[in-house]
Formats: C-alpha cells, structure tokens, sequence
C-alpha cells in the first residue's frame, strides 16, 4: 500500500497568492540582510545578493548564518578597538 501526504488545503495560502504575503522581519542577519516570515501563512524569505526577495531555503539559510557570524565577529573587534582607544 503507498503512503501518500497529500497536500494540505490551505485559506491563507490562497490568500497570499491573490493579495500578496505580509512580510515581518523576524531576524535581522546583518544591517541590510534580513530573514523575513509572513504572518498570514508563514512562508520565510530572504534578501538576496541583488536586492531581490527569495524563498527561504536550507542553502539561504546556512549562508545567512555564515554572514551573522562575520558580521558580530567584525562588531566585536570594531568595539574592542573603540575601547581600547
């Protein structure tokens, strides 16, 4: 016997298609790079290189967790020195 999953019927899934998704950052990766969810159906995005939105996928996210790290890696060192000074 097959397993199946068939897809969930979804309201909000269809209204975000027809209105469009409300978007609110729910991470912010560095100062112009942020991770995004609808509030209607909870479909993630994210900033892309060329300042276009993409769906937020595995790949996206392990990057944008990369870049989070420099980023406080380069904050830290910024305030040491501004201590130190």
């Amino acid at each position: 016997m097959k397993n199946r999953n068939p897809k969930l019927f979804s309201f909000s899934k269809v209204f975000c298609n027809i209105f469009g998704h409300t978007l609110k950052v729910f991470k912010n990766v560095t100062e112009h790079i942020h991770e995004y969810k609808c509030a209607k159906c909870g479909m993630e995005m994210t900033d892309t290189a060329n300042g276009f939105l993409a769906c937020l996928t595995p790949k996206f996210k392990e990057t944008n967790n990369y870049l989070a790290k420099i980023h406080q890696r380069r904050r830290n060192r910024k305030n040491l020195l501004a201590e130190a000074s």
